[in-house]
């Protein structure tokens, strides 16, 4: 969907939410392969399932469905008799087309400045009076001042504080307290191939940062669990399972999702990632199957997220530094971005009941292989950036940095990485300091 049509449906947002009368439109939807029949359920199930919240989800997804979204939704609401809404967005449409045409490039005629003739500044003049020396003494009577610890460089990916972690290791006030053996599951969800329909190519290399993460994670002491190549709904129902486990003697839970990605609408974490189907699934969704309603067993315990997907289509292509890149691409590797055709979020959220009945995130952290709107690079020989350089990190440092340090070094390694950029990042809303069993 272009942005002006986006922008259409961010005006008429309100008041579709207020009249758009749903029950009426799904075999209209159906009918013109708008949605798909698992996409119009999981509509249906929005929120509370009222007629407002399927309303707004309906009107959330349907920039999701290409350049010809609106104009196809406009003739269902005029098959299903809901001529006045059609008029709006038809009347708002054309609007908006003519608006844009409208625009017209700035013509910048060049002025010429005269020099101006500088006149010598009178020399300078020392103050009159009489001025009292201050005696400071001697450097040696002076207060110390006491110094803050210096960060020390430890090598490659990063710098330590002199004071060690040991300090809050021990504490649990300080750090999450990991004891159990095993510490908790891990699902790891690796989509490689996709249906020819959804125009999604197959993600060659992925296997390998599936096996990576399936070592890594079982030396960490979690219990490893694989899932391949499922759909938008078999990704959900994987989740909801895990979620739904006894995890009440296991002190942490951790998801690793592989797939192509996209942008999405969001209130709290951006982005989606595909099911083998070409549906997306959004990282909000994902992350709230595992709240403190649906999944209490996990109350109070570190849930963490590691996303292996694009953001965006928007290639990094850097900017100049002092020393060029030790790291750039090589000339036999092979990256490729996991990158899909986007769509940017609403700029506003028309209810506020919408904000307030989501969960307060807390113990969460989710850990995005790129910046939200550019692509995420994967060498189809050795795996992706973010998923060996993280894999390389927890091996070397986990057994003495906590979770934060361990992701500032992955950024920075993989933010000296090949010819386009790409540089991780994370939504962090852990209450204390994480260090993995090892």
């Amino acid at each position: 969907m272009d942005k002006a049509d986006r922008q259409v449906l961010r005006q008429c947002r309100v008041r579709l939410v207020r009249e758009l009368q749903v029950a009426s439109l799904w075999d209209a939807l159906l009918n013109r392969e708008l949605f798909t029949p698992d996409m119009i359920e999981d509509i249906q199930r929005a929120g509370s399932g009222s007629r407002r919240d399927q309303a707004r989800q309906l009107i959330t997804d349907l920039e999701t469905r290409g350049s010809q979204a609106l104009p196809m939704f406009i003739s269902c609401l005029e098959d299903t008799g809901q001529e006045t809404l059609a008029s709006l967005l038809r009347t708002s449409r054309q609007a908006a087309k003519q608006d844009l045409g409208a625009i017209r490039p700035l013509v910048l005629h060049p002025v010429v400045i005269k020099p101006v003739e500088l006149k010598p500044e009178e020399p300078w003049k020392p103050l009159q009076g009489k001025l009292a020396p201050v005696v400071l003494g001697s450097k040696d009577l002076w207060p110390a001042r006491p110094e803050a610890p210096r960060p020390v460089d430890i090598g490659s990916g990063g710098f330590s504080d002199v004071c060690g972690p040991d300090r809050a290791k021990g504490n649990a006030d300080l750090a999450y307290v990991l004891n159990a053996d095993p510490c908790g599951h891990c699902l790891i969800i690796n989509n490689v191939n996709f249906c020819h329909e959804s125009g999604l190519r197959t993600r060659t290399g992925s296997n390998i940062d599936c096996e990576r993460m399936q070592r890594r994670f079982h030396l960490l002491r979690f219990v490893v669990d694989v899932k391949c190549n499922l759909t938008a709904k078999q990704m959900v129902q994987a989740l909801v399972e895990l979620a739904r486990r006894d995890h009440g003697a296991l002190d942490c839970c951790v998801v690793v999702v592989l797939s192509h990605g996209c942008q999405a609408s969001h209130l709290q974490f951006p982005g989606a990632v595909y099911g083998t189907d070409g549906c997306p699934v959004s990282v909000e969704k994902i992350v709230n199957i595992f709240n403190g309603t649906s999944c209490p067993s996990l109350g109070g315990k570190p849930k963490l997220f590691f996303i292996q997907a694009c953001g965006g289509e928007q290639k990094d292509h850097g900017f100049e530094v002092a020393s060029p890149s030790p790291e750039d691409r090589t000339a036999d590797s092979n990256p490729e971005p996991d990158a899909a055709p986007f769509q940017e979020g609403p700029g506003a959220v028309d209810q506020p009941d919408a904000v307030s009945s989501l969960p307060t995130p807390s113990d969460i952290l989710v850990s995005y292989s790129t910046f939200p709107g550019f692509v995420s690079w994967r060498d189809t020989t050795s795996g992706s950036w973010y998923i060996e350089t993280l894999d390389g990190v927890l091996e070397q440092w986990a057994h003495c940095e906590d979770l934060l340090t361990l992701l500032l070094r992955v950024s920075n390694a993989v933010s000296v990485k090949g010819i386009y950029k790409q540089i991780p990042g994370c939504f962090n809303f852990l209450r204390k300091k994480l260090f993995f069993k090892t």
